[in-house]
C-alpha cells in the first residue's frame, strides 16, 4: 500500500469537518481543558512561526481529548492594526475587504494543518459584533474613572502616523513598520492601569506555570521601588527639586544632578544663564527620540550643563545641575542624583564630562582604592566611607540608618516608586474599534449610551495615508447629536489601540455568539481560566500584562470569579533559516503550503516538533524534515503485515515491555511538552517491532530478506506485535493525526481515532529484564550480582566495586582493568 498523504489528508479534514469531532460542549462529570494558542494577524500566509506555535497545541489538545478531558481548543483572528489600512492603500482596496479576504486564505491555510479547532467558536476582532464589547468595556471603565483623556508627550510614528505606547517602540522604532519614531504631543485616551499595579505585581506568586522569565518580565516592567525622595534646593532660590533613589546608600557621593529635559523646572534653572540657548537647542534635539533610544544602554549617553547649582541636603555641598537624554519625566520625579563611582551609567557620563567623582562605599574584600584607580563604577555592597556619621556601617544598615536620619532632618522621606505608566490607548487610525465618546460644547465628554454601542465604523472611508485617523474625514461619522443635550456634537475619530481586542478575546471564545454581554458567565465559569496558554516570548509584557488587568477588572465589576486568565504558559521559540529568524525581508521565508504539499500536513508537524524542544529555537532543514517523511511511511507499512495463519500466537516480553516503556515515556513527555524526546521514543519502538517481525519470520525458518519489511506475510502474528502496532498507532496519533486516522480504520476501528482512550502501560512490565553477573577477581569467582539486563558500563562498575563480598579482594590494590562480558560476568584484574 502507497502511502497517499493528500488523499488521506483530505479524507480526514473532510471528515473532522463534516462529523463535526472538533466541535465542544460543556459536559457534565467530565474535566475540562481550556487550551489556547495566542490568535495571529490575518495577514494572509500562514508562516512557520504559526505552524510551530499551534502545531505544539494542537499535540496537546488531542492528547488531552484522549486522556478524557472535554477540551475548548478554538482560533480567531486578531485582525484590526495598521497594516491593513497600508495594504488597503498599496492594493487601492478597503481594509475590511483586505482582512476578511486575508482571514479566508489564513483559515484555508490552517485546516489544511489538520489542527483540531472548534471552528464554530471562531471570532475575528473587526466585527461589529465583537469590538461593541470592546466598547461596552472602555464605557464601564469610564464610568469608574480609569478611562480618561489628557495631554501628554507620547511616541508619535510618523510612517503609520499614530501613537506607539513605550512597549510598541522597539529599538527607537515603530513596531510594526520600523520608522523612527518622534515624540508629539496630543490629547490622549488612557486606562489607568496603574490603579491595578499592586495586585498585578502580588499575583504574579500565582502563577506557579509560568516561565521564570516571564514573571521576571513582568515583574520588571511593574517596577515597584523602595526608596527615599530627597530633596535638593536651588542654590540661587533654595527652591526644591526632589529627587527618588533606591541607593540613599551613596547620597554623600551625589557629584551632580540630572534633569529630564521634560521637567517642569528646566526652563527656571536656565533662564538667563549663558546656557540657556545652548540647553533649549538640546531639548529640541532629545523631543526627536523615542524613549527606547534615550534609555538604550548600549548609546552613548548626551547632556548639557545648565549653568546653575544645588545643594547636596547631607552635605550642602554645590553640585551642578546637567540635563540629560537618559533621563525620564515619566519614572521617579523625573530628576536623578548621580553617584559616578557607584552607578555605571553614572560613571560613562562623568568620565565623558569631566565631572568630580567621590568613593562612599568600600568593597570588604579588597584594599581602599581611589578614584583614579577605578575602571568602572563599583555598584556592590560594601562598608560606607566618606560617609559623615555613618562611616563603617554596612550599606545596606546605613540604607535604614541614612532614611530615619533624613526623615529626623526634614531632607527627605522613605516613599515608593513604580516604573508602571497608565496606558495610552488612542490611535489615528481607521481601521480600529472606535472609542465610544462624544464632544459638546455645552455637556463637555459625553460616553456614547450602551444602547447606541456599537458606534460602527464607516463603510466609505477614504484611506489616504494624510495625517491624523481618517474617520476625522467622514462627516457622517463625526457629526452627532449629544445623548445628554441633543445639541451638535462631535464623535472621538481615534480609535483603540489593538491591544484592547486581544485582552479579553479568551473570554469571548467561551461563547462567541453571546448578545447580552461581552460573555456568557455560566460558560466562562465552566471554561475559564484557560489551563494552558501558548505563544511567543514577544508577547511576555504588552499583551499578557494588559490581559491580567482586563481580568482584574471585569472581576471587580462582578463578570468573573477569578484573579489571573492563564494558569499555565508556554513560550515557543523563534523558527530559523540559515541562522536567523524567517523574513520575508531577509529572502528566507519557507512557505508551510510548498512543504505540505510535496511531504504532507503530518510530516511537517511531525518535524517541526522533532527538530527541537518547543522554548527554544529551531533551525529550519529541508533534509530533516525528508527523514521525517520516510519514518511516516515506515509507521504506514505496518498495514501491509498481516497474518497468513492462526498459529503461533503469543506473546514477545521483550517488545512487550518495550511497549509499556513508550507508553510510560511518550505520555509524560507530552504531559510535559518534551515532544521531541517523545517522538524519538515512538521511533524506538517502531525498531523495536520491525525487529520482532524479522525474529519471527526467522524463527518460522524464512528467508529473513524477505522479512525485512513488515510486508512478509508469514507465521502467526504474535500478540505482542498486534498490540505494539496498535500502541503507535496511537501514540503518533496527536503528532500525525492523518495518518493515525487511516491506520486506524484499517486496522477495523470505526470511530475516529480520537473517540478511542490513550494507551495505559502496565506497571508490572516496567521492571527491566534481570541477569546475574558473575564477578571474579584475577580469573577467580568471588560473587554474584542481580543487574538489570540494559545496565549501563559505569552503573554496572559501580554495583560490583560496591558489592560486600568483592570489597576484600580489592581493598586498596589498584585495578588494572575492568573486563566485562555483556549479560554474563565481570572479571576485574588487580
Amino acid at each position: 500500500m502507497d502511502y497517499d498523504f493528500k488523499e488521506i489528508e483530505g479524507k480526514w479534514q473532510k471528515y473532522w469537518q463534516e462529523k463535526e469531532v472538533f466541535r465542544v460542549k460543556p459536559e457534565k462529570g467530565i474535566p475540562k481543558y481550556y487550551l489556547l494558542e495566542m490568535f495571529p494577524y490575518p495577514s494572509g500566509k500562514i508562516h512557520m512561526g504559526h505552524v510551530r506555535n499551534y502545531t505544539i497545541g494542537d499535540v496537546f489538545a488531542r492528547f488531552k481529548m484522549m486522556t478524557g478531558f472535554c477540551v475548548l481548543h478554538t482560533m480567531g483572528f486578531d485582525a484590526f492594526g495598521q497594516p491593513a489600512e497600508n495594504a488597503a492603500i498599496k492594493n487601492k482596496t478597503k481594509p475590511d475587504i483586505w482582512t476578511y479576504k486575508c482571514i479566508d486564505w489564513m483559515r484555508q491555510e490552517l485546516k489544511k494543518m489538520g489542527f483540531s479547532y472548534d471552528w464554530d467558536r471562531e471570532i475575528s476582532t473587526c466585527d461589529s459584533d465583537y469590538y461593541k464589547w470592546n466598547q461596552w468595556i472602555f464605557l464601564k471603565m469610564f464610568e469608574r474613572g480609569l478611562a480618561y483623556r489628557k495631554t501628554a508627550n507620547v511616541n508619535w510614528c510618523p510612517t503609520c502616523e499614530t501613537t506607539l505606547a513605550n512597549e510598541e517602540v522597539v529599538d527607537g522604532g515603530c513596531w510594526r513598520c520600523h520608522a523612527e519614531v518622534k515624540q508629539k504631543e496630543l490629547k490622549q485616551w488612557f486606562l489607568k492601569i496603574t490603579e491595578y499595579k499592586e495586585r498585578l505585581l502580588e499575583d504574579l506568586k500565582q502563577l506557579e506555570y509560568w516561565p521564570k522569565r516571564v514573571v521576571t518580565m513582568q515583574t520588571n516592567w511593574i517596577g515597584k521601588s523602595q526608596g527615599v525622595e530627597i530633596y535638593f534646593r536651588l542654590k540661587e532660590n533654595h527652591k526644591i527639586i526632589p529627587v527618588f533613589t533606591t541607593r540613599v546608600d551613596t547620597i554623600f557621593g551625589a557629584t551632580y544632578i540630572v534633569l529630564a529635559p521634560e521637567y517642569p523646572l528646566v526652563k527656571e534653572v536656565i533662564k538667563g544663564n549663558p546656557q540657556e540657548k545652548k540647553v533649549l537647542k538640546f531639548i529640541e534635539k532629545v523631543s526627536k527620540e523615542s524613549k527606547a533610544v534615550r534609555t538604550a544602554t548600549d548609546i552613548k549617553k548626551e547632556g548639557v550643563f545648565t549653568g546653575s547649582y544645588c545643594l547636596n541636603p547631607v552635605n550642602n555641598e554645590e553640585i551642578p545641575i546637567w540635563v540629560a537624554d537618559y533621563v525620564l519625566k515619566e519614572y521617579g520625579t523625573g530628576a536623578i542624583m548621580a553617584v559616578p563611582c557607584h552607578d555605571q551609567r553614572d560613571f560613562l557620563f562623568a568620565k565623558e564630562h569631566n565631572l568630580p567623582k567621590k568613593i562612599v562605599i568600600q568593597s570588604v574584600d579588597s584594599r581602599q582604592s581611589t578614584v583614579d584607580q577605578m575602571n568602572e563604577a563599583y555598584e556592590g555592597d560594601g562598608l560606607q566611607v566618606n560617609s559623615g556619621q555613618f562611616d563603617g556601617l554596612a550599606n545596606e544598615e546605613a540604607k535604614i540608618k541614612i532614611a530615619e536620619w533624613m526623615e529626623e532632618k526634614g531632607i527627605g522621606k522613605r516613599t515608593l516608586n513604580w516604573r508602571l505608566r497608565d496606558w495610552l490607548i488612542s490611535r489615528q487610525r481607521y481601521w480600529g474599534t472606535p472609542i465610544p465618546v462624544i464632544y459638546c460644547d455645552k455637556c463637555g465628554v459625553v460616553p456614547v449610551p450602551e444602547k447606541d454601542l456599537p458606534v460602527k465604523l464607516p463603510a466609505e472611508v477614504e484611506i489616504s495615508g494624510r495625517g491624523g485617523s481618517p474617520l476625522a474625514y467622514v462627516k457622517d461619522f463625526v457629526e452627532t447629536a449629544c445623548p445628554e443635550c441633543k445639541s451638535k456634537a462631535r464623535r472621538e475619530t481615534d480609535t483603540m489601540a489593538t491591544f484592547i481586542d486581544s485582552s479579553w478575546y479568551f473570554l469571548r471564545f467561551c461563547s462567541p455568539k453571546f448578545d447580552k454581554g461581552p460573555f456568557d458567565k455560566k460558560e466562562v465559569s465552566y471554561w475559564m481560566p484557560v489551563d494552558q496558554y501558548i505563544g511567543g516570548i514577544e508577547h511576555a509584557i504588552l499583551h499578557l500584562l494588559y490581559s491580567r488587568f482586563f481580568t482584574k477588572f471585569l472581576k471587580d465589576i462582578g463578570l468573573l470569579d477569578f484573579d489571573e486568565p492563564f494558569l499555565r504558559l508556554l513560550t515557543q521559540g523563534m523558527v530559523l533559516k540559515d541562522g536567523e529568524v524567517m523574513s520575508k525581508s531577509k529572502g528566507n521565508i519557507v512557505d508551510p503550503d510548498s512543504i505540505i504539499k510535496k511531504y504532507g500536513a503530518d510530516s511537517l508537524r511531525l518535524y517541526i516538533l522533532f527538530a527541537a524542544p518547543p522554548e527554544v529555537e529551531m533551525e529550519w532543514s529541508e533534509e530533516a524534515i525528508e527523514g521525517t517523511f520516510r519514518f511516516l511511511k515506515r509507521v504506514w507499512r505496518f498495514l501491509e503485515y498481516q497474518p497468513k495463519t492462526t498459529q503461533g500466537k503469543g506473546k514477545e516480553p521483550a517488545l512487550e515491555r518495550k511497549t509499556h516503556r513508550t507508553i510510560k515515556k511518550v505520555t509524560e513527555d507530552i504531559e510535559n511538552f518534551k515532544f521531541n524526546t517523545a517522538i524519538s521514543g515512538i521511533m524506538e519502538l517502531v525498531n523495536e517491532i520491525y525487529l520482532a517481525i524479522g525474529h519471527r519470520s526467522q524463527d518460522a525458518g524464512q528467508n529473513p530478506e524477505a522479512c525485512s519489511m513488515p510486508a512478509c506475510r508469514i507465521g502467526g502474528q504474535p500478540e505482542s506485535i498486534e498490540e505494539a502496532i496498535r500502541t503507535v498507532v496511537l501514540l503518533v496519533s496527536p503528532f500525525a493525526p492523518h495518518l493515525a486516522e487511516e491506520m486506524w480504520q484499517e486496522l477495523g476501528n470505526q470511530e475516529s481515532i480520537l473517540r478511542s482512550p490513550w494507551p495505559k502501560y502496565d506497571t508490572a512490565l516496567l521492571q527491566g529484564e534481570t541477569v546475574t553477573m558473575v564477578i571474579q577477581i584475577n580469573g577467580k569467582l568471588r560473587s554474584k550480582v542481580e543487574v538489570a539486563a540494559d545496565i549501563s558500563e559505569t552503573k554496572l562498575k559501580e554495583i560490583v566495586l560496591s558489592d560486600e563480598k568483592t570489597k576484600p579482594w580489592i581493598k586498596d590494590k589498584p585495578i588494572r582493568n575492568f573486563i566485562i562480558v555483556p549479560q554474563k560476568l565481570v572479571n576485574i584484574v588487580v
